[in-house]
């Protein structure tokens, strides 16, 4: 199969299931590191961190980093466009409907059942992203990285406190990236 049309598959589908933004596209995108070559889980929580960084949700940076390193521009521009398709044919279809759409007790019933299970796969999600954070596989084992786990915790302490709620996220976004390459975690 066409790289191409494998991508516009692959990411289509991530955006008409992902409901609920860019956390919610984690579980999808963390499935097509297994299915596809495109990416590796590392490559994923690098993208989470610069995602973090960066204008636009996680799921857009990633379509286009994935399409990217695997066709180039087309690859990254057909990759985006897929995602964004589901989405943009939906909020279409809802705008010439919305007064009835709305209140449709079918749809607001459908909605209150997803809710739950988004916050499932975003929750799973957050557990897959912390042990790729925090531990690094040595041998087939996952070992703790007793650094990572360290900055998290300072940070995490940090951030309670009340001087240090505002200071605006980049900073800790700089100060993460530096103390990793200080330390080589």
């Amino acid at each position: 199969m066409n790289i191409l049309v494998e991508l516009f598959i692959e990411f289509f589908k991530i955006g008409l299931f992902a409901v609920g933004g860019g956390p919610a596209t984690l579980p999808f995108l963390m499935d097509l590191t297994e299915l596809k070559p495109w990416f590796t889980m590392q490559d994923l929580t690098n993208m989470i961190a610069v995602s973090e960084s960066t204008p636009g949700p996680l799921g857009l940076n990633m379509s286009t980093y994935a399409g990217y390193q695997t066709a180039g521009i087309i690859g990254g521009i057909t990759a985006t466009f897929a995602l964004v398709l589901p989405s943009l044919v939906i909020i279409m279809l809802i705008a010439k409907f919305l007064e009835n759409f709305n209140k449709n007790r079918y749809v607001q019933a459908a909605f209150k059942m997803i809710r739950p299970a988004v916050t499932a796969l975003i929750a799973s999600a957050v557990l897959n992203v912390f042990r790729a954070s925090l531990f690094i596989e040595v041998d087939g084992k996952l070992i703790l990285s007793v650094g990572s786990l360290i900055i998290a915790i300072v940070v995490v302490i940090l951030i309670q406190l009340k001087p240090c709620k505002k200071i605006h996220p980049f900073f800790w976004f700089v100060a993460g990236a530096t103390a990793g390459c200080i330390l080589r975690l």
